[in-house]
């Protein structure tokens, strides 16, 4: 929505040939094993340092049908917020084409709540995976309509999560429900969001009224 078909293609080669660069030892001494181990979908983690699925029993952690489950989870919940995310990304592209200031707000949040989504939904989280998103959080959590005391709150229960050792039932289950509260409270904003007047209106029609206004 941003960059055109065309500029997509050229960042993904970008990304794409950065990782050939990286991997050309690998690939040029152990090909096979290394493209094997990369992209191992069937490997299970230990559940010794989950900190996100210590209330679920170990035959059901490592089994491939709850692997499966999380899989289509994860699917269904981005295609959902997919919609709100390509009216942010289509604003964003208006907007900066016509000047407005501080529209990166609406590239920034799409990718924050799409890497959090793929927290949600990570298979196991071990302790040192906090900082996919840990850097994240503050601005996610201030994007929701919740008063400030709960914003505090939430981020004071992830934190205390990801600070017990060994993980426990309790952490576990407080780490998911503070997720999925946060990713209601975002999903409540972001909808709301794109029924207001210039998500729905010509951008340029919309700058031209709050030029007359001021």
């Amino acid at each position: 929505a941003v960059l055109g078909l065309p500029g997509t293609l050229v960042q993904l080669s970008i990304c794409a040939g950065l990782q050939l660069v990286l991997a050309a030892p690998f690939l040029a001494n152990f090909p096979l094993e290394y493209i094997i181990g990369a992209f191992n979908l069937g490997r299970v983690f230990l559940y010794e340092w989950t900190v996100n699925f210590r209330f679920l029993p170990e035959d059901i952690f490592v089994s491939r049908w709850f692997h499966l489950a999380l899989l289509v989870g994860h699917i269904i919940t981005l295609c959902y917020c997919g919609r709100y995310w390509w009216q942010y990304f289509s604003v964003y592209k208006k907007l900066a084409t016509v000047g407005v200031p501080h529209c990166e707000q609406l590239l920034v949040l799409p990718l924050f709540m799409c890497n959090f989504i793929g927290v949600m939904f990570a298979r196991s989280l071990h302790y040192q995976f906090y900082v996919w998103y840990y850097h994240t959080l503050h601005y996610l959590v201030w994007t929701t309509g919740y008063p400030v005391k709960h914003r505090l709150l939430l981020l004071g229960v992830i934190e205390m999560c990801w600070n017990t050792f060994p993980s426990t039932m309790a952490s576990s289950g407080a780490l998911h429900v503070s997720h999925f509260v946060i990713l209601v409270g975002l999903l409540a904003q972001v909808s709301k969001s794109c029924d207001m007047t210039i998500f729905t209106s010509n951008v340029k029609d919309v700058k031209t009224k709050e030029e007359k206004t001021e």
